[in-house]
């Protein structure tokens, strides 16, 4: 087959292509099985396939695209040697866009084109082109592929997929700076003519912006762009297909490029000299005005810091500055006072934290100004001379007798008079008040140290012209002492007297209270009440003096001081409790009581008497403390009453939990049958624990091991057995594997069956029972003990009497136990 195509449209198709294969007849052979050029006919006969020269001339089909004219657009042509131009061959076409987009002629084999084509959509058409015979329909060549490949047309313009950008580059950037690279794309052919050969050029943003024609890189023009002076700028760039020439379609886009700030801005001050008032009552700390640079520049590169720079604004002001607004705040330092000075000047200077030094040139990056502050006179609430005061009054004091004074003045220039009282909003009772002209705080209510030793009071001033203007101190005032309570015997401990006490040995030694307070430290004496008969039991020693006597001194003896080397010591105020006889009983008088006076050394001296309750009782021989007997162990052990009722409440608690156990043991061994109407079949299983080969309650094993002896032992396991005889059987007669031998094991189950169901004192319902048959074992017989009950050991335990007392019992146990089996 030829395909051939007379469209001038395609100026650069190739020649023509032949292709020519020859077939040969095979040569007939004898063969069973025939070739592939040979048929097996019905009479055993093969037919020789003598197959025609057949040739192909084929070429690839070119189509232009987007063809707008009214006919269809010729192909091409195809063709066969087989076509003699009779009409004979009939040409078909298959395959891709076959009969919709491309239809062929069956007759002279022309290909048309029905339909517009995109190159852009689809490049190419893979079809399959054959020759039939149009009398029989036989293949007359086998399939041909080709191609039919859409001609490129210059029918798309450049586009910007990526547009419309966003490009930024610092401002004060040199020329040629690279800002961004925009890149288009042409649908179009790249590798057929100059459909896609895009070149680049600028439309808007000149002089300040160029394009590379063939890279799409935007540099900048012009030097020294200044952001402030413009900052945004919208530069459109063409694309244009066919090498730029005309005729070329074109498409464009628009950068946004934005100049970003760097910090070629110095800060300024939009004035040099300002004004600001302060009044003298603005709090130390807090802001009194704010001051700001202008800086041109943005972000970081606009951050200023704000200082003084003269000494005199830096000693009473400070100044820092707000991150967001960018001002100075000024705030004080030190309290103002009008009176003191009306006028301060402040040089204050801006400067930028972020300076970078490729502008530097450009000038210094800070500004100063002026502040002159003005002080305000303003009318101040009085001031105390002092913060706070401390007064002292004694106790007992009379009613409105004179503790201290406050004193307040107006700090104003008119000096107005000041009025005191104490403050309303104290709570409790009022001790003390205060005169409102003269500041004189006197007593309203008597005064006790021992309750009170340190008042607190807050007193208040106003001026008498402004009384809204006030001011407050605290006031302490300390009570101090006199001697008005008197002593007491400290009595805490119990005084025990122990019965083997000799005469003249003191028992206690005793020491006095006093709550009044003494500068030099608490100074006692003792003695026994002088209108009292002397005591024949006690006497009182006056660790300070001399022996206590009936007779009360005319006055306390002064403390007696006693000088050593290391310095002075303090008097020891305590007494001495010694007997005076001998041999005390407690089961003749337990108590004693024992009446102690005691002088204080105050101005003036005041006394107590106090009485001491003396217990006799018997006493540890070694104890160096004199505590009872009954209470040694208590003492000794540390155990109060309360503990020894907890360890008792905690022993009965033990014991009910004992009894409770084994109340329940017991309980465990109840008949079998609680309630009669508790009719079922039941499995009965026994855990209780054997006594060993003494216990002659438990399970005799010997019935599975020696039937005929169990028939004479026979016995209930449910009912105590009154007593037992042991059968002595003769030594070495006969082995429990004979007995075994003479009555089946099978017999004696059946036998102990029979007795179960005859029993009448069983459970009334079924019951398991487990027989343990070991098997009859050797002829020779067991050793164990349980095949032998009844045999009697010649073994002698009479030794275990010489190893000591610790194995008697032992000895006289295997003694009875010999003793039972010989009888």
């Amino acid at each position: 087959m030829r395909i051939s195509t007379t469209s001038c449209l395609c100026p650069f198709l190739v020649c023509l292509c032949f292709f020519q294969r020859c077939y040969g007849a095979s040569h007939h052979t004898p063969a069973k099985v025939p070739s592939k050029n040979q048929t097996k006919l019905a009479n055993g006969e093969t037919e020789v396939h003598h197959r025609p020269k057949r040739g192909w001339i084929w070429n690839q089909f070119f189509v232009l695209e987007e063809h707008m004219g009214p006919d269809a657009q010729y192909v091409g042509k195809l063709h066969s040697n087989s076509d003699k131009g009779d009409g004979s061959v009939r040409y078909i076409l298959s395959g891709e866009g076959a009969g919709t987009i491309f239809i062929i002629d069956e007759v002279t084999g022309d290909i048309h084109a029905t339909k517009s084509l995109d190159r852009e959509r689809k490049t190419h058409y893979v079809l399959h082109a054959q020759a039939l015979d149009r009398n029989t329909e036989e293949a007359l060549e086998p399939k041909s592929e080709f191609i039919i490949k859409v001609q490129d047309i210059n029918d798309n313009a450049p586009k910007f997929p990526d547009g419309p950008f966003v490009a930024s580059v610092p401002e004060m950037s040199e020329v040629g700076t690279s800002v961004i690279q925009v890149t288009a794309t042409d649908a179009d052919d790249p590798t057929y003519g100059n459909s896609a050969r895009i070149v680049y050029s600028i439309l808007q943003g000149q002089p300040y912006f160029s394009v590379d024609p063939k890279t799409g890189i935007i540099r900048t023009a012009l030097a020294n762009m200044d952001r402030e002076a413009r900052e945004h700028y919208a530069v459109v760039i063409q694309a244009k297909d066919m090498a730029g020439q005309v005729g070329g379609l074109s498409g464009s886009t628009t950068i946004n490029i934005t100049l970003s700030d760097v910090n070629d801005n110095p800060p300024k001050f939009p004035q040099k000299n300002y004004q600001l008032y302060v009044p003298e009552s603005a709090q130390v700390g807090k802001p009194v005005g704010k001051i700001k640079a202008n800086d041109d520049d943005l972000g970081a590169n606009a951050e200023i810091r704000y200082s003084i720079i003269n000494s005199e604004g830096a000693n009473m002001f400070s100044i820092s500055t707000d991150k967001d607004t960018r001002e100075g705040i000024i705030s004080l330092k030190k309290p103002l006072n009008y009176e003191r000075k009306k006028t301060y000047t402040l040089h204050i200077e801006g400067t930028n934290t972020h300076v970078d030094p490729r502008y530097s040139y450009l000038g210094s990056f800070k500004d100063t100004a002026a502040l002159k502050i003005t002080v305000g006179d303003v009318d101040e609430p009085p001031v105390f001379t002092m913060d706070y005061y401390i007064m002292d009054v004694y106790e007992n004091a009379l009613i409105g007798t004179e503790v201290g004074t406050v004193t307040a003045r107006d700090p104003d220039s008119r000096n107005s008079p000041v009025r005191y009282f104490m403050d309303s909003k104290e709570d409790g009772v009022r001790y003390f008040n205060i005169d409102e002209d003269s500041g004189i705080v006197r007593t309203t209510q008597p005064l006790d140290r021992e309750e009170m030793p340190w008042h607190n009071i807050t007193v208040m001033a106003s001026e008498v012209d402004n009384p809204s203007l006030l001011s407050q101190v605290p006031v302490t005032v300390q009570v101090l002492d006199v001697n008005d309570n008197p002593p007491e015997i400290k009595t805490d401990e119990e005084v025990i007297v122990c019965e083997n006490s000799r005469p003249g040995q003191v028992i206690q030694t005793v020491t006095a209270v006093d709550k009044d307070d003494f500068a030099n430290g608490q100074r006692f004496s003792f003695a026994l009440p002088s209108q009292l008969p002397a005591n024949p039991n006690f006497t009182l020693k006056d660790n300070e003096g001399n022996t206590g006597t009936s007779k009360l001194p005319e006055q306390p003896q002064a403390a007696k001081m006693t000088t050593r080397t290391t310095g002075i010591s303090l008097p020891d105020s305590t007494a001495s409790i010694i007997t005076r006889r001998r041999r005390f009983n407690h089961l003749t008088q337990e108590l004693y009581e024992l009446p102690i006076v005691v002088w204080d050394g105050g101005e003036p001296s005041l006394s107590g008497t106090s009485t001491l309750t003396l217990r006799v009782c018997p006493c540890q021989r070694y104890g160096r403390i004199r505590t009872c007997q009954g209470e040694a162990f208590l003492s000794s052990a540390g155990l109060s009453t309360g503990a020894l009722i907890a360890i008792l409440l905690c022993i009965l608690i033990l014991l009910a939990i004992v009894i409770l156990f084994i109340t329940l043991r017991r309980s465990k061994k109840e008949p079998l049958i609680i309630s009669e109407e508790d009719i079922r079949e039941n499995v009965v299983t026994y855990d209780d624990e054997g006594g060993g080969e003494e216990d002659t309650e438990a399970f005799d094993i010997i019935a599975l091991r020696n039937p005929a002896a169990a028939e004479e032992l026979k016995f209930r396991r449910d009912v105590r057995p009154e007593g037992r005889q042991h059968c002595k059987l003769p030594r070495g007669q006969r082995s429990p594997s004979m007995e075994l031998d003479e009555v089946g094991v099978h017999n004696f189950i059946r036998q102990r069956l029979v007795e179960a169901d005859l029993d009448t004192s069983v459970p009334p319902y079924d019951s398991l029972q487990t027989y343990a048959y070991e098997g009859q074992g050797s002829p020779t017989g067991s050793i164990s003990s349980l095949d032998s009950p009844g045999t009697h050991s010649e073994q002698d335990y009479n030794y275990l009497d010489d190893w000591g007392p610790e194995f008697q019992k032992l000895a006289e146990l295997y003694g009875e136990a010999d003793s039972d089996v010989t009888t």
